[in-house]
């Protein structure tokens, strides 16, 4: 699918809209987490989440009954308006656009608390032009309610349509924050075998060849994602936008959310979604930067102050590429250290 031309790409769509952003705001986001905000208790708890976690999400979509849709965007429209979330940001997951509340969701939420929304999480991207439809009205939205800052788009790659359009939609448009995978519903759309909210299945894996003794046959247990994640990390990656891992909905088994997530992680994933709070610590643990790399990208910026040339380390060549990635981990080492 056509995108606009590069002379145009990063021109703000609507009169009196904010510019786009030419490269994403370094932010510390190794975790999403989820709350309903139609529930009181749980908007109670908001100010004192906030400040644990390192994005804060107002679910409006999946897991909120029908008759509970409006409650839950006037919810999390009062929780918005009434903290300071300081360096954490305030995202939502809105319902996908071919429903019956999703124009509401975000008409009403740019009108109410456009300025403090930092991103829009959009289920069920088919392709670019889901992408184009919303970058558009958010611009028009924008202008209207004098918003100062784009509201940026987070695509869930949950249908197999999307996952086949993923290059297009990773290049859609500036306002791109990243992508997420959504495994329970691209199961779903692929007719995948499994009703696992991720993670492993105990059927899929490779069988070792026959042995001579007749012996048992080791069965390795393979993830089935791995496909998936690397196709979208790539994507991701290629346009400069981030790539984040889903839910991984078994609360009961903690070892195996840690090695889900430490597989995207090792892929290139920057954080996951954490659907219950024992997963906010293994989020933090996992994506975390690892120390003796932070002290290497360290070692880069003292020797190349300005960025520029090349230097030898622990015979390795560093050069401008490298000490840009030195930059952003010590940039987000310094953020950890500030959250904890």
């Amino acid at each position: 699918m056509q995108n606009k031309t590069a002379r145009n790409f990063f021109k703000a769509l609507a009169v009196g809209a904010p510019k786009p952003y030419q490269e994403l705001p370094t932010r510390l986001e190794r975790m999403i987490h989820f709350f309903p905000p139609q529930v009181e208790k749980m908007r109670a708890k908001v100010p004192e989440m906030a400040k644990n976690v390192d994005v804060i999400l107002g679910n409006l979509e999946d897991a909120i009954p029908a008759d509970s849709k409006e409650a839950a965007r006037a919810g999390l429209i009062e929780v918005a308006r009434s903290t300071d979330f300081g360096t954490t940001g305030l995202w939502v997951r809105i319902n996908c656009l071919n429903s019956p509340w999703g124009l509401e969701d975000i008409t009403e939420l740019m009108n109410a608390i456009g300025d403090k929304l930092d991103v829009i999480m959009l289920p069920k991207v088919d392709g670019a032009w889901d992408i184009h439809y919303l970058d558009q009205l958010l611009a028009q939205l924008e202008a209207r309610n004098n918003i100062k800052k784009p509201v940026l788009i987070h695509a869930i790659l949950e249908t197999a349509e999307g996952v086949k359009n993923v290059e297009d939609i990773a290049a859609a448009s500036p306002r791109m924050h990243g992508m997420s995978l959504g495994p329970a519903d691209l199961a779903a759309s692929r007719g995948m075998k499994t009703t696992r909210v991720g993670g492993g299945h105990p059927f899929y894996g490779m069988l070792a060849d026959p042995t001579e003794d007749g012996a048992d046959r080791a069965f390795f247990q393979q993830d089935p994602w791995h496909y998936t994640i690397a196709k979208m990390v790539d994507a991701c990656m290629a346009n400069g936008i981030k790539p984040f891992y889903g839910p991984f909905g078994d609360f009961s088994d903690d070892d195996a959310c840690r090695a889900q997530f430490r597989n995207a992680f090792l892929l290139g994933c920057m954080g996951a979604w954490s659907l219950h709070p024992k997963q906010i610590t293994i989020a933090k643990e996992v994506f975390s930067p690892d120390l003796e790399e932070v002290a290497f990208a360290k070692r880069i910026l003292a020797a190349m102050p300005d960025g520029t040339g090349a230097v030898m380390i622990d015979g390795k060549m560093q050069d401008d590429a490298t000490w840009k990635q030195a930059k952003v981990i010590v940039d987000l080492a310094k953020l950890v250290d500030e959250k904890g």
